[in-house]
């Protein structure tokens, strides 16, 4: 009797990109990793690294859809011995941004599964297209194989209903699917879990505030390993300052930027999700260009900064408050993994709370999740690095390895 496969292709589909990694569930190593970006352009790019060997090949040239990408993708794979076609391959699974209720934990593809993510793009109009051409191209490319899907919201649909929902009739709410659905749900599963271990304690006995920041950035309130809060609602625009989005928002300004600002709803879109956030303030949404910007005296960097750490500060106040007891905040994604003025100014003042951050272990950098607390300090401040493919592809395999046994 063959062994079985153990190899997961996790699959990012984005609009107009391709992310990609090839794992062995064995140990969890990365064989492959790749990205094609500017899909449909004539100037698309394509970065491919078979891990292990260091080989690095990169195309440049028109790629015209998902379609292609994925077929260029099955390609270099093919040529590092790592194809599509092996028998060592046991799952694809892929990230679906949006889930809504329906969807709390990963699921093999079907039609009535693809038909739901469909059902769900009035809510997600960026995201759910891309994910379904992507899940549809690689059914075609091996339609034999189990096809996973691992929603981003999945994570908080154990949030109660008194943090899940708005304040609006119920009746309008239910026929539109208005609610908070909280995103970058494997990151927060995951940086929360590793949080614990950090700790060395179960999950189920930890109390975690996770600070996603990125472009995009999140905030979760974590009770023993079950999401109870998320800054995110019904789409990501909701919560924290981000790098291009507004965040939290008056709704009535909404309104006065169409009737007095005579703006369309698509350029009051375009305004909150592209124009606002740090960008919007200040121009940059690099928080290392911003931190240059204000060491030599900008005040609109310093300004933009300034905001970004007052609403951050109010979620982690505001989750203290949710949870009681709070074990660990842990900051991660790419600058909460890399901006130590970011870590230091959040938590600066909290000292009441029992959070506080020690310089020294704060400036060092390290890939590993650390502690940069004192270690007198009654609540645990981390950095925990993310690693949202190793969650999908985790999730992906017990899924189908359960379905074998």
């Amino acid at each position: 009797m063959s062994p079985s496969p153990t190899r997961v292709l996790v699959l990012n589909s984005g609009s107009s990109s391709v992310k990609y990694q090839l794992l062995d569930m064995r140990d969890s190593s990365r064989l492959a990793v790749g990205l094609v970006e500017r899909i449909g352009e004539q100037t698309s790019r394509f970065r491919h690294t078979r891990l292990g060997s260091g080989d690095t090949r990169e195309q440049d040239g028109p790629i015209a859809d998902h379609e292609a990408a994925l077929k260029a993708v099955a390609e270099e794979l093919t040529r590092d011995g790592l194809g599509l076609d092996s028998p060592e391959l046991a799952a694809i699974g892929h990230r679906v941004v949006h889930g809504g209720m329906f969807f709390t934990e990963p699921t093999v593809i079907d039609d009535a599964v693809l038909a739901e993510i469909e059902r769900l793009i009035p809510v997600a109009p960026l995201h759910n297209p891309a994910n379904l051409t992507g899940i549809r191209t690689a059914q075609a490319l091996r339609p034999d194989l189990p096809q996973v899907a691992v929603f981003d919201t999945a994570f908080h649909t154990t949030m109660p209903e008194s943090a899940a929902r708005y304040a609006l009739d119920p009746k309008v709410a239910d026929r539109h699917r208005i609610r908070r659905y909280g995103f970058h749900g494997t990151s927060h599963a995951y940086v929360s879990r590793e949080t614990a271990r950090l700790l060395g304690r179960a999950p189920e006995d930890v109390n975690v505030i996770v600070l996603h920041l990125g472009n995009g950035a999140s905030a979760s309130a974590v009770r023993g390993g079950r999401c109870v809060d998320t800054s995110m609602g019904l789409t990501p625009l909701e919560g924290l300052v981000m790098g291009t989005r507004s965040g939290d928002l008056d709704p009535a300004v909404i309104f006065h930027l169409a009737r007095v600002g005579g703006m369309s709803m698509d350029e009051i879109d375009t305004l909150l999700n592209k124009r606002s956030g740090l960008f919007g303030l200040c121009g940059d949404n690099d928080m290392r260009e911003i931190r240059r910007r204000i060491d030599e005296g900008d005040e609109d960097a310093k300004l933009a900064f300034d905001i970004y750490i007052h609403r951050l500060k109010k979620y982690i106040g505001a989750y203290y408050a949710v949870l009681g007891r709070v074990d660990a905040v842990a900051f991660t994604a790419g600058v909460g993994e890399n901006a130590a003025p970011v870590r230091e100014a959040a938590v600066a003042g909290l000292e009441t709370l029992g959070l506080a951050v020690d310089p020294e272990l704060n400036a060092v950098r390290a890939d590993g999740p650390r502690l940069i607390s004192p270690a007198v300090a009654r609540v645990a401040v981390a950095v925990v690095p993310t690693d949202e493919e190793l969650e999908i592809a985790t999730q992906t395999y017990a899924l189908v390895d359960a379905g074998r046994n």
